[in-house]
């Protein structure tokens, strides 16, 4: 899914393209990507792009006439740039948005279609999508301290959850916790002062280094590779690659559609966290530690 920093690569693009642009055509061809019907979305045709902004991982596209257009991708969706004039033909093309100077295709490449567009009327309904989250790179300490507290839950949960912390999801919270060297299933509610004070200050830090990486990459380029597994991450998408820190197998924690990726050595201290489906599977088999893991796989060798 994209979190911030490709939501706001997204938005540098389109500012670029579609910013006081009218839009003369919308063309939406999957039933599932709509999820309004009033106002219709042809009464967007013909109106000018006055400003874009996101709300968490939506992008919005404010038209004339308070009009509104609010794009969630989820985790396939993806956008691109084309010629003027191209209509969604393709086995993944959800929408196209038709522009003077080109043409923003929607596409989600995932037979689970989750991706939405809603659109609204006035900017009082854009509150719906609100949900509250900190802007932690707009905050300062004291509230990323509130929010971190707010509720009890593991360090993993507590970033990735939208009324907590805005934008930030699976990869770039594997990254921000193997750099903060904290366990994704430490409880906020013990942590100390100090492991509070470096989780917001890595937070800031590692969302801003992949904001600007990102938009180095684009050279003014439609961002056409917006991914949650980039070569340069540490752990995210990086299951038994050696950490560039320490040179450990980095692990993973898989459950539903999700996985947590982590370093044993430089986040738990040498601990294994158990894998829901595996470790039931080898119960006390399973590996408790570094140590533990390394004379499993040499007996597998042997």
């Amino acid at each position: 899914m994209p979190e911030l920093p490709d939501i706001l690569v997204y938005l540098d693009a389109l500012e670029e393209r579609v910013a006081g642009q009218a839009l003369e055509r919308i063309v939406v061809r999957s039933p599932s990507l709509l999820r309004t019907y009033e106002p219709h979305h042809s009464e967007a045709r013909g109106r000018c792009v006055t400003g874009l902004r996101r709300i968490g991982k939506r992008l919005v596209l404010a038209l004339e006439g308070d009009l509104y257009l609010v794009l969630h991708l989820m985790i396939a969706g993806r956008l691109h740039w084309k010629k003027p004039g191209q209509m969604p033909s393709g086995k993944y093309d959800h929408a196209a948005f038709g522009f003077e100077k080109g043409t923003l295709l929607l596409t989600e490449s995932s037979t689970r279609k989750r991706a939405e567009l809603h659109v609204v009327r006035g900017a009082e309904e854009l509150t719906q999508f609100v949900r509250g989250g900190l802007d932690v790179l707009a905050s300062g300490l004291d509230a990323f301290r509130d929010a971190l507290r707010r509720e009890n839950h593991t360090l993993k949960r507590a970033l990735t959850d939208p009324r907590l912390f805005d934008g930030i999801g699976n990869a770039y919270s594997d990254e921000i916790l193997h750099a903060a060297r904290l366990s994704p299933l430490q409880w906020t509610s013990r942590l100390e002062e100090a492991e509070i004070e470096r989780l917001h200050a890595v937070t800031r830090e590692t969302l801003q280094i992949w904001i600007e990486r990102l938009r180095a990459a684009r050279r003014g380029a439609f961002p056409e590779k917006v991914t949650a597994f980039r070569p340069q991450m540490a752990v995210h998408g990086k299951y038994r690659k050696p950490c560039p820190a320490c040179g450990a197998a980095v692990q993973r924690i898989r459950y539903a559609d999700n996985e947590t990726n982590y370093c044993p050595r430089c986040q738990t201290e040498g601990r294994l966290l158990a894998d829901r489906a595996l470790s039931r599977l080898l119960k006390n088999d399973w590996p408790r530690t570094i140590e533990d893991l390394e004379e499993m796989q040499e007996r597998r060798r042997s």
